[in-house]
């Protein structure tokens, strides 16, 4: 099994976290990358693809890295970012050390909760991967082999996607219509699984209050008013959680501030219960963010079992 070691992986991490803009020179491609694509010596880049097709929007964009050095379909990580549903886009994925093993990447934009309610978001995340699977060929993708991968309100969005893949009224109108939007592969970081008990399991001590009137998950259904609680549960993947689900990785911080850790605790009870695939990392004395490398090492070996073996 290829590793990559502590200080690679380190340096990787702090190189994103600080956002040190390297040169890009070095990536060669058509087009600039963003800045997690420096140093990429084999690799072409795709910026600000329109996935919706003929609806030119920044919130339907992607961009998209394929290795060059690897010959045949590759299998693809689909990168969604967090934010509280309301901030955030593509410009920040963890993904160059995906891309140096083999793997394609996407990041994608989806539109945030002050644009449009939920289920707008996910229509905009299965879009994306109809998309994907769509023009596999053109761009030397393996549709077969898609993972996803995404951090708090990301990791909501990917476990949503990995728990609704038969659910119809979820798939939206967006693009490619009749292309399958089911993944093979999720990675969840520390996203919020369960919008209705959430409240309850948060407070004031966090930095981020889901008890609040004005609190992200309010925010995202529309509002706090009559019907809350069914709409927040129609937004939560606990609620979908069947045999049929995708393999399923979770990594929560057990000092994490802003996502109560049970949310996870909950949501991997309810996978095992049903039989799914599911593996649950608790990252020890870690709070929201987690960028360390035996993380990264946890995400590298479960993209390798799911989607290379």
């Amino acid at each position: 099994m290829v590793r990559f070691s502590g200080r690679s992986v380190a340096s990787l991490i702090i190189a994103l976290c600080l956002g040190v803009l390297l040169s890009l020179t070095a990536c060669r491609q058509e087009v600039k990358g963003p800045p997690w694509c420096a140093g990429l010596d084999q690799a072409k880049v795709f910026l600000d693809v329109d996935y919706a097709d003929g609806k030119p929007d920044l919130s339907h964009q992607l961009d998209l890295v394929v290795p060059t050095d690897v010959a045949g379909p590759r299998p693809l990580v689909v990168w969604i970012h967090g934010g509280a549903w309301l901030q955030g886009d593509k410009s920040a994925c963890p993904g160059a050390m995906l891309v140096k093993d083999g793997y394609a990447v996407a990041s994608i934009n989806y539109r945030l909760s002050q644009i449009a309610p939920f289920p707008a978001q996910l229509f905009d995340c299965k879009a994306a991967i109809r998309w994907l699977r769509a023009h596999a060929a053109q761009y030397n993708l393996d549709g077969n082999r898609i993972g996803v991968w995404g951090q708090s309100a990301g990791g909501h969005l990917v476990a949503l996607l990995g728990t609704t893949g038969d659910v119809k009224e979820l798939e939206g109108d967006l693009g490619n219509p009749g292309v399958p939007s089911s993944v093979q592969a999720v990675c969840d970081w520390c996203g919020p699984t369960d919008l209705v008990s959430v409240e309850a399991q948060s407070g004031p001590q966090y930095a981020l209050n889901f008890r609040s009137p004005d609190a992200p998950q309010f925010r995202l259904i529309g509002g706090k008013q009559e019907g809350y609680k069914e709409k927040l549960l129609a937004a939560s993947p606990i609620k979908y959680v069947g045999s049929g689900n995708a393999p399923i990785l979770i990594l929560h911080g057990d000092k994490d501030d802003m996502v109560p850790y049970a949310q996870s605790e909950e949501f991997y009870r309810a996978l095992k219960k049903a039989g799914v695939d599911a593996t649950f990392i608790t990252v020890k004395g870690a709070g929201h963010n987690f960028f360390d490398p035996s993380s990264f090492q946890a995400v590298y070996d479960f993209f390798k079992a799911k989607l290379k073996s």
